[in-house]
């Protein structure tokens, strides 16, 4: 296995080892094979409140030119997810620096929220980093995905962070959306079972066996780090996902085979005779 590196292939991202061209599935693209009915009424109702809170620019726009305005009321909910993920992304990075011990001075005030949140989970916590921003590639599975952190927590038995408590390695993952949601076991769950971690370099190791995993959720009013079931049920879950993209992606383009039995003509009616 060598270096790995991403592209984007129909919405998709890819894993692809640089050496062997093997190219797999990213774990987030599975994952949205899930349903998500709820998009369609977040993206209009986010569209009605664009309209509503810009109405006099909106009218505006239209009547210079209709299709602008329509363009920049459609294209709302992309607006506001590429701000987030630009936010969320800025963030990791911030999150990443600091549990590596780099001292961090000011930073922009959109983020100074998540880096004083941050500072206090590592005082409350004490995590010790074991690993950051590598891959998790899976052989069996042919899937890969970029993890956040596994971490070595000490804890009591309940759980509860203990600076003489047993030591637990645990997958970690940050998220900075304004909801924590269940999918984020799925993710989890196809990293701690995945065969290997691949450094940037190339060189990979095989996967640990881990004690549990818990996201941290830090948003701008506060932080909650919350355990995560990543069990075999849950990894099943994830697999059956795996199977439906391999569904979507190729399976599905095989299954009809070219018409054994045609017809083209169309049956024509005395009424339709009569009419002509």
């Amino acid at each position: 296995m060598g270096k790995v590196r991403t592209i984007q292939r129909s919405g998709s991202r890819f894993y692809v080892d640089a050496e062997t061209a093997e190219k797999v599935p990213g774990v987030t693209s599975i994952i949205n094979m899930l349903p998500k009915p709820f998009l369609t009424y977040w993206a209009a109702r986010l569209t009605a409140e664009t309209a509503v809170q810009n109405l006099a620019a909106v009218a505006s726009i239209a009547e210079r030119d209709e299709a602008g305005a329509i363009d920049y009321l459609k294209n709302a909910h992309t607006r506001y997810t590429k701000l987030r993920a630009r936010v969320g992304s800025d963030a990791h990075d911030l999150f990443e620096r600091m549990i590596r011990g780099e001292a961090i001075g000011r930073v922009h005030p959109d983020l100074e929220p998540y880096r004083a949140h941050f500072a206090e989970f590592l005082e409350a916590v004490g995590p010790q980093l074991v690993r950051a921003e590598d891959v998790a590639w899976s052989d069996q599975h042919n899937y890969a995905g970029s993890f956040d952190a596994i971490l070595r927590l000490r804890l009591d038995d309940e759980g509860k962070p203990d600076p003489d408590g047993r030591p637990h390695l645990v997958m970690t993952d940050w998220k900075t959306s304004a909801n924590t949601y269940p999918e984020v076991a799925l993710q989890m769950a196809a990293y701690a079972h995945a065969d290997w971690i691949i450094s940037p370099d190339g060189t990979r190791e095989p996967m640990p066996t881990f004690d549990g995993a818990c996201v941290l959720h830090i948003t701008p009013e506060g932080w909650e780090f919350i355990p995560v079931r990543i069990d075999a049920e849950v990894f099943e879950v994830f697999l059956t996902l795996r199977r439906v993209f391999q569904w979507d992606r190729e399976t599905s383009k095989t299954v009809l085979g070219k018409a054994i039995a045609s017809g083209t003509r169309k049956l024509v009616t005395g009424t339709q005779r009569r009419s002509r």
